[in-house]
Parts: C-alpha cells; sequence; structure tokens
C-alpha cells in the first residue's frame, strides 16, 4: 500500500514537471469587431443652412401721386403678367391727354397744308416772276441793241439810245432779283419752311404722347405672373409716387440660397443635384445649383450658392430657413469602410488593422477618397473581400491577437 502511494506520488511530479515545461501560449485575444471591404455607390454631398426665395419678384411702385380709384386683387390673388392690378384717380391727365390730343390735331392739319399749299405756290409765284422778269429783259436787249445800230446810222437821237440803255439794265437788275428769289426757296426757304412745319407737328406729337404715357400710369399692371405678397393701401388712400403700392412674387419656382467655405464651393458647379428638407415636411425637395458665385462675400469670406427647386402647390413658402444638401461629387462601385475603421496618426496617415486568416491584426496603411454618412471611400491599400477590425482596433497595437466580439463566450454565473 506505501509502495502504491509511493508511485502515484512520483507520477504526479513527472506529470507536473513534463507539463511545466511544454510552451504556453499566454497572449490574450482582444475582442474586435470585424467587416468586409465591400463596394458601394458614394455621393459626397455639401450641407448647408439656407434661405429660400422667390425665383422672380416685383415691388410694383406708381410713377405718379394720386388716391387709390379701385383695387382689383387681394393678398394671396394670384396674377398674369400685364393683368391691371389697381387704377388711380386719373380725370386731370384724361383731360390733360384730350387738350393735347387736340393741339396735335392742329399740328398736323397745318403741316399738311403748309407742304401740299403754301410753300409750294410761294415756290410757283417765283417762278412764274423769274420767267417774267426774263422775258422784259430780254425784250430790253431787244431794244436796245435796234436803237443802237439807229444809232449809228444816224437816224435816233442819242437821247433815245441812252433810255434804252436804262430801261436795259433796270430789266436785267429785275431779272437777277427774281432769279435769285427763286433760286433762294428752292435751296433754302422751302427746305427750312418745310423743316419748320414738321418742327412743330412733332413738338405736339411729344407733348400728347407725354399726356397719354401721365394718363396710362394711373393703371397699375403686373410685370410678371405670381401671387400678391402685400398691398399696403385701401382704395382711397393716396398712393406715392416711388412708394411700393403692390409686391408680387412668382413662387412656382423657389430659391434656396446659402454661404459655403470656398473649399466646398469649389466642388461645385451649375447643374449638380440637390435636395431640401423644410421644416414640419417629411418629404426632401429635389432641386439644381444654379448659381456659383464667382467671387467671395467680403464680410464672411463665403461663396453664396443658389439652388432652383420647383415648388408644386406653393408648399414652401420664400423666408423659410431650411437645410441643403449638394451632391458634389458620385463615385460608382467605391470600395468602402465604416469610418470608424480609419486610425489617423499624427502625421495625417491614415491606416486600418486588417483581420489576417492567422488570426492577428495587421496595421495596413490606405489612401482614402470621399466620405458619404458612415463609410468612406478606399482608394489604395485593400481590396473587395478584405477583412478589417471596424470597432475595437483604436490603440491596438500592430499585429495583435484578435477575436470576434460574437465569439466572446457569456461569463458564467455563480
Amino acid at each position: 500500500m506505501r509502495l502504491f502511494s509511493a508511485m502515484a506520488v512520483a507520477t504526479a511530479l513527472c506529470l507536473a514537471t513534463a507539463c511545466s515545461r511544454e510552451p504556453k501560449d499566454t497572449e490574450p485575444a482582444v475582442p474586435v469587431q470585424i467587416v468586409s471591404v465591400t463596394k458601394a455607390n458614394l455621393q459626397q454631398t455639401i450641407t448647408s443652412d439656407a434661405v429660400l426665395f422667390p425665383v422672380a419678384q416685383s415691388a410694383i411702385v406708381p410713377k405718379i401721386s394720386a388716391p387709390v380709384k379701385k383695387f382689383y386683387v387681394n393678398r394671396g390673388s394670384h396674377v398674369r403678367a400685364g393683368q391691371l392690378l389697381a387704377e388711380l384717380e386719373n380725370r386731370d391727365l384724361a383731360a390733360a391727354a384730350q387738350e393735347n390730343r387736340g393741339a396735335y390735331d392742329q399740328a398736323q392739319a397745318t403741316y399738311a397744308t403748309a407742304t401740299a399749299a403754301d410753300i409750294p405756290q410761294e415756290l410757283q409765284k417765283a417762278q412764274l416772276d423769274a420767267q417774267a422778269a426774263k422775258q422784259t429783259y430780254d425784250a430790253a436787249q431787244k431794244v436796245y441793241d435796234s436803237r443802237k445800230e439807229l444809232f449809228q446810222q444816224g437816224a435816233l437821237p442819242r437821247k433815245e439810245l441812252d433810255q434804252a440803255g436804262v430801261d436795259l439794265t433796270n430789266a436785267r437788275n429785275q431779272f437777277e432779283i427774281a432769279q435769285k428769289h427763286l433760286e433762294s426757296l428752292n435751296a433754302v426757304g422751302y427746305q427750312q419752311a418745310q423743316k419748320s412745319a414738321k418742327g412743330q407737328l412733332e413738338s405736339a406729337q411729344g407733348k400728347y404722347q407725354g399726356a397719354e404715357a401721365q394718363l396710362s400710369y394711373s393703371d397699375i399692371r403686373s410685370p410678371i405672373s405670381g401671387v400678391i405678397t402685400d398691398r399696403p393701401l385701401y382704395p382711397g388712400e393716396m398712393a406715392a409716387a416711388g412708394t411700393p403700392l403692390l409686391t408680387v412674387m412668382d413662387i412656382s419656382q423657389v430659391v434656396a440660397r446659402a454661404h459655403i467655405p470656398q473649399q466646398s464651393a469649389a466642388l461645385l458647379k451649375v447643374g449638380d443635384k440637390a435636395e431640401v428638407t423644410v421644416p414640419n415636411i417629411d418629404s426632401a425637395f429635389p432641386g439644381t445649383v444654379s448659381v456659383v458665385s464667382p467671387a467671395l462675400d467680403p464680410g464672411s469670406t463665403t461663396v453664396e450658392i443658389w439652388v432652383t427647386l420647383k415648388n408644386a402647390h406653393e408648399r414652401m413658402k420664400p423666408g423659410t430657413s431650411v437645410q441643403l444638401s449638394m451632391v458634389a461629387k458620385s463615385v460608382p462601385d467605391a470600395l468602402v469602410v465604416p469610418t470608424a475603421s480609419l486610425l489617423t496618426a499624427a502625421d495625417g496617415t491614415v491606416s486600418v488593422m486588417v483581420a489576417g486568416n492567422d488570426g492577428h491584426a495587421h496595421q495596413t496603411a490606405v489612401k482614402t477618397g470621399i466620405r458619404q454618412g458612415d463609410q468612406v471611400q478606399i482608394v489604395d491599400g485593400l481590396h473587395a473581400g478584405d477583412k478589417v477590425v471596424g470597432t475595437g482596433a483604436y490603440g491596438l497595437p500592430d499585429n495583435s491577437k484578435i477575436t470576434t466580439a460574437s465569439a466572446q463566450a457569456p461569463a458564467e454565473k455563480e
């Protein structure tokens, strides 16, 4: 019995010694979450707060001061371009237009008479006078020549020859005067007379058109199609020139205006897709980037961006603060990993922990691209299907032994 006990003790000691000589793996496995590198369609979006504005707006200002005779619209009325919205008192303007119309008609008649009767008649008289003077001059010339010949033959006294010479000189002078008068009418007088009559007609026409324009200012018409958003006066109150009488907004479309940093604006271009989220409306509204300001705002050094949206049923109200989301870049079939898997060093380099087949995590440098939500594009360093540590990589040394968090057995209850 003692021999058997001694042998048992020796055997136990031998086993204990042998066991202590075998190598033991004492490195603990760190529980982490493992995810696969997958492919997805990513969009780089730029978000910003924005304010809605109408696509077109007109504050209608009367050009004359007069009491409001009648309004044809109220706030909320839908109007079309050219529609009569209001009428101002215009009896004095109508009378002035009528008076100037009469003066214009009179000037037209005077011009017609001057060009068709007076001026041609005076010109005709000058032509006849010139012809008569020419005939008298020719006759005097013949008489003088005849008497000169008789005088040389001694058949006529000197006195009669001298008288014929005087008559010839007078006839020649009269002819020259009539000829110059005719030439003056042809060269200057006729043209000036026409110009004078035409000037009087144009002056009367201008006054009449001015009076008609003043009268037309009493009719207030809409320059655009839209909705009446402001009408501060009532019929009978005085409308002052230069003060808005009505405001019309075209809200069939709205424009979301935002100011974003210059670096973000550099990624956008006209035509990029966008979405606008409006408070108290569940669905987002699609839109398009319509303006990227070419200059910075001097006060904030930001860039103004406009996004134009259709406003069906006028659900979006100008002046509303909204959330704007613009798509700056789209990448189809991009390699993506969770943002939480990225490790950024002090020098700015980025890496991930790749879960190897040996059960260890290997730190691998990667190059990232665009981000969308909690996903980031991997441009270089990984391949589709690779396994990376999604959660738990922070502070994990390179080549650490890992195990999936789900593989952890729950602790036994005592």
